[in-house]
């Protein structure tokens, strides 16, 4: 085995041990934090559907010409998002997911 590949044996076996060390570590620091993230994320994502929403629901958006084109790609996400809100059947008269 010639002196290359020595090093490049070594430098494999420390790359191997430093991506456990970084797995290790990022499970120690993240997952007690997983379920906040999760979460902080939820919430954010329904501010943004109600955003959307919003001028559908009679709530004044001044930013309603930017969000009408969101329209199409967050129906899909509609019905989880108003029954998370407490809404048993859609608000809005046009959209029927239940």
């Amino acid at each position: 085995m010639t002196e290359s590949e020595k090093k490049a044996k070594a430098l494999s076996a420390l790359r191997d041990i430093l991506q456990r060390v970084e797995s290790g570590l990022h499970d120690f620091y993240v997952t007690p934090y997983r379920r906040s993230f999760a979460r902080a994320q939820r919430d954010e994502e329904d501010l943004f559907m109600l955003l959307i929403f919003a001028e559908t629901l009679g709530i004044p958006n001044p930013a309603a010409f930017y969000t009408m084109e969101l329209l199409p790609i967050v129906y899909e996400r509609f019905h989880e998002w108003h029954t998370r809100m407490g809404m048993e059947r859609s608000p809005l008269d046009h959209v029927h997911c239940c």
